[in-house]
Parts: C-alpha cells; sequence; structure tokens
C-alpha cells in the first residue's frame, strides 16, 4: 500500500506526497511518488497507481527506458543494416522534429498518432507514407531496445486513419512520354553532349530506363559482372521491394535494345552506367523545364516500357521476367492494353544511337 505525507512548505502552503514503495523478499524494487496541493487529489492518484501497477506485466513495464521518440529513431536509422532510402530520411526527421518526436515513448498511444497525422498540412497518400514509416519504429522498438512504444497503438491508429480518410494510396502515374517529347528531350541531351563530351550519356540513359523498365537506383547498380550477354540477362540487385530492400536481387531478361545498349556503353568491369542517380534525375528534370514538357518524371520511363510489352502483345508472365515483379498483382493495370505492336518500330532514334 502506498502512503501519503502532509508537509508545510516555504510559503505555508500544504503540499500532500502520495508515495508507493513495492517489495520483494524484504527488498525495495520499485518506488514513485508525487505530491499535490490537496490530499484528495493524492488518495485518487495514489489508487490509480496501485490499480494500474497491479496489472501483470505493468512492473515489468517501468523497468524499460522510456525515451523521447526521437532519440528512437536515432537508435533505428543507425542499427539498422538496410538502406534507408531519401524520402524516408526525410519523413523521420521530420517526424523529430515534431511535437510527437519529443514526447517520451510511454506517453504516445493512438490518440497521439492521429493527432500527429491531422498537423500535416499535406496530401492523405503522404500521410500515409508518414504512418507507413513511422510503424517501422513502432514494430521494432519494443522487442530490440525495450522502448515502451505500443505497437497495439499504431496498429489501432492505422485503423482510424483509414476509416476517417486521414490516409489513402497513392495514385498510380499514367504518364507516358510521347514519342515528339521523346524527340525533343534526345535531342536536347545529344546538344549538351557534342558541347561536352565528358556529360552523362543521358540519351543512352533515357532509352535504357525505357527498353530495360529499371528504376534510376537500379540502373546506376547494373555492373559487369552481372551481366550475362548470351542469354541477354542481368542480375538487378537490391530491387525494391514493399519488405526487402537490401539482398532482394533478381535475375531479369533484357530486350534486345536494352542489351545492345549495355554493350554499347563498352564496359568490362565494374558499373556499367557508373553514374551518380541524382545527377541524372536532375538533369532529366531541368530538361524537361527548359523543354516545356510538363509533368513527366524519370520514374514515368519504367511504366512506358512496360505499357510497351503489353501492348506488344506480352502476358504478364513475360512481362514480369523484364519487370522484375514477383508477384503479378502490380502488372494487372496493364492487361487492359490492347496489342497495338511496338511504337518504336522504325523509330529514328534507334538508328541514331545504333540500337535498331
Amino acid at each position: 500500500m502506498g502512503t501519503i505525507t502532509a508537509r508545510k512548505r516555504s510559503d505555508n502552503s500544504m503540499g500532500y506526497t502520495a508515495q508507493i514503495r513495492i517489495k520483494d523478499k524484504g527488498k525495495v524494487i520499485y518506488t514513485e511518488s508525487k505530491t499535490f496541493d490537496r490530499q484528495q487529489a493524492a488518495n485518487n492518484w495514489l489508487k490509480k497507481r496501485e490499480s494500474e501497477l497491479a496489472v501483470p506485466g505493468a512492473l515489468e513495464k517501468t523497468r524499460m527506458p522510456d525515451p523521447p521518440l526521437a532519440e528512437v529513431i536515432d537508435a533505428y536509422t543507425k542499427d539498422t543494416k538496410r538502406e534507408i532510402g531519401k524520402t524516408k530520411t526525410q519523413v523521420l526527421n521530420a517526424i523529430k522534429e515534431s511535437e510527437l518526436g519529443r514526447m517520451q515513448c510511454s506517453k504516445i498511444g493512438s490518440a497521439q498518432i492521429i493527432e500527429f497525422a491531422q498537423s500535416l498540412k499535406v496530401q492523405p497518400q503522404t500521410v500515409g507514407n508518414y504512418i507507413a514509416h513511422l510503424a517501422s519504429i513502432f514494430a521494432v522498438a519494443r522487442p530490440m531496445w525495450g522502448y515502451q512504444l505500443d505497437k497495439q497503438a499504431m496498429d489501432d491508429a492505422r485503423t482510424v486513419a483509414w476509416r476517417m480518410g486521414l490516409v489513402s494510396r497513392s495514385n498510380k502515374r499514367d504518364r507516358r512520354p510521347d514519342l515528339d517529347e521523346l524527340d525533343k528531350l534526345l535531342s536536347h541531351f545529344g546538344t549538351i553532349r557534342a558541347k561536352r563530351g565528358d556529360s552523362v550519356p543521358m540519351q543512352d540513359i533515357v532509352c535504357f530506363a525505357i527498353f530495360s523498365t529499371r528504376r534510376l537506383a537500379e540502373i546506376t547498380r547494373l555492373t559487369v559482372k552481372d551481366l550475362d550477354a548470351e542469354r541477354s540477362e542481368i542480375w538487378v540487385r537490391d530491387m525494391k521491394h514493399p519488405g526487402e530492400k537490401i539482398g532482394n536481387d533478381v535475375k531479369v531478361t533484357l530486350p534486345p535494345q536494352a542489351l545492345r545498349l549495355i554493350l554499347k556503353q563498352n564496359k568490362t568491369e565494374g558499373e556499367i552506367f557508373p553514374f551518380n542517380g541524382d545527377t541524372i534525375s536532375t538533369s532529366f528534370t531541368r530538361a524537361c523545364q527548359f523543354l516545356g514538357i510538363e509533368d513527366l518524371h524519370f520514374h514515368d520511363l519504367r511504366h512506358e516500357g512496360i505499357t510497351r510489352l503489353f501492348e506488344m502483345g506480352w502476358n504478364i508472365p513475360q512481362a514480369s521476367t523484364v519487370s522484375g515483379h514477383r508477384t503479378w498483382n502490380s502488372l494487372k493495370r496493364y492487361t487492359h492494353m490492347r496489342e497495338t505492336g511496338d511504337k518504336y518500330e522504325g523509330w529514328a532514334w534507334l538508328e541514331k544511337l545504333g540500337i535498331a
């Protein structure tokens, strides 16, 4: 049982200190106290805390470390062996700087998570990304470090967020470049290359992204040793996957134009496209802005490449050998395509780039 001690303060007011001491075999194993201005308030707190501590596992929980959420995020980024992408890093840093990030783990329940989600002045799809990245912290905090983050609170918050429309899935982009836009881009990059021979071969990289259906980060990781030119195959290391980012190595098929672009680089070792991904992305974005091409992202080239395969009459199993999809659900959105042939057949740039 706890005790309440009344003491007169220096200003002659009364303070009532409620104290709980728990012993095991005569040894004090837990103590907690709190001072109130009124004796009734001290009594109420004492009863409430004694009831809470009587719950199985509650006493063990009090011995767990209880740092602010921001410190848990730091531990996560320090100890994880998985590569943390740029977007996730930005999101976790934003959470660290928020009021939620300054809260102690034991104080964070589903209501606090929902309040944080509501405070974000972004689209529901972006809120969903924040919650997903935050959930990854909750998933490991207690089992790995013993921090008092309640995974059930996160699960409850996600349910509420979905039901209340605070989050939603990302919209699928359907933007595709047309041949006129590609002609402008490749001509632009050709002019730059003619002036600066050591610049990034953007013409080859843009076309490779389309014909190989590879993501930008994957393109810059491809190596000569992983290429099997005879079988027209290559290993894509650490391919993007919802559950795995490191060690998800997938062997994919290279369509003829993609293989020719690789061989054109004339590399005997190392990376086939040894360039910085951010440099490539920035160059592509600036070119689109300069040429007045609106709402076209480098990643749209992958969508273009996969769409092309279905327009050529490929089925899902065949297309997945090129795209690298483990499951076919993501490719079902392309199955409505009617067979229209290859829009790149006879495309002048195939001849210009020597990959016809």
